[in-house]
């Protein structure tokens, strides 16, 4: 084979690849919402994040210790990585809050919606540029919010509220990681796991209800080991493969949130879920498509309003 034919074949080969691994970290990483959500039915909230943060560190210390921990004492931006573990913190807590409450179609709908939020205040924190059809977008993407809510019924009950704060604090925790983009993705991680273990320990005593069973405890470690490999299945499929293929499967999580639903919790998901879910995944895909095509049109244009 020619060297120009075993190019086009690893070419193939990574093409192929990408969206596959993609696929596997989405289903990977619904799989441990809805192990959470059946946790919780009988341990408490701070208990299930510290076995499950303690579980995460036990795979990413000995990755972390192969590289050194220089990249962790020299972190970029002490505060702003600060900022983001209480982020993420904050959203940990209240989507397994909520998942207790709620079903998992309906709050991986409000998380999915994150972008939409990150487009909306980039311009103010960030100093983006957001034109009409971003901010048509955006506007679509919160009517969305919106109609998955059921104001008439449900925007006021406290997991719908937490569900929303959640998905905000993901949506800052995203915008801090475009700030910090020279640190490596293993350094950001671990802050975020030891920051939900930190947590996790103080509001432990408060909830822990005695183990059951070996089975419960494998479970409660296997929570933190499935997340850890969804974020690893992840970052590869995005290093191999262009974000512009491999991103838009993450709303594959959507699909796998209502079967999951379906077939452990006996949820069926609403009209008015699937209407709201609906405009957010097609308001979120705009978004993201049009900032590709703005990049790659500013790369090789002067910059000029949209």
């Amino acid at each position: 084979m020619t060297d120009l034919g075993a190019r086009s074949a690893t070419f193939r080969s990574a093409a192929m690849a990408g969206p596959a691994i993609m696929l596997l970290g989405m289903f990977m990483f619904a799989l441990n919402d809805a192990m959470g959500k059946w946790l919780l039915t009988n341990y408490g909230l701070g208990q299930v994040i510290l076995i499950r943060s303690l579980a995460a560190l036990l795979i990413l210390i000995p990755l972390l210790w192969q590289g050194g921990i220089r990249p962790l004492i020299t972190a970029e931006k002490p505060l702003l990585q600060f900022a983001r573990v209480v982020f993420s913190t904050m959203e940990i807590f209240c989507f397994y809050y909520a998942v207790v409450y709620l079903p998992l179609a309906d709050v991986m709908t409000y998380w999915l919606a994150a972008p939409i939020y990150v487009a909306a205040v980039s311009p103010f924190l960030l100093g983006e540029k957001v034109g009409w059809r971003r901010w048509s977008a955006i506007a679509a993407g919160f009517v969305g919010v919106i109609i998955t809510l059921e104001p008439s019924r449900a925007m006021f009950t406290m997991p719908a509220l937490i569900s929303i704060v959640g998905s905000a604090a993901f949506a800052f925790m995203m915008v801090s990681g475009r700030s910090l983009r020279s640190t490596p993705d293993k350094s950001l991680v671990f802050f975020q796991i030891v920051g939900a273990a930190l947590a996790g320990l103080v509001f432990a005593p408060f909830d822990w209800a005695p183990i059951g069973s070996a089975s419960d405890l494998v479970l409660l470690g296997l929570l933190g080991i499935v997340a850890m490999a969804a974020h690893m299945l992840v970052n590869r499929a995005l290093k191999i493969s262009d974000a512009a293929t491999v991103a838009p499967l993450q709303y594959t999580l959507l699909l796998w949130a209502v079967v999951f639903g379906w077939l452990f919790f006996g949820d069926m998901p609403r009209l008015s879920m699937l209407a709201g879910a609906a405009l957010i995944v097609a308001s979120g895909l705009f978004i993201f498509f049009r900032e590709r095509q703005l990049k790659k049109r500013d790369s090789v244009l002067p910059a000029i309003p949209e």
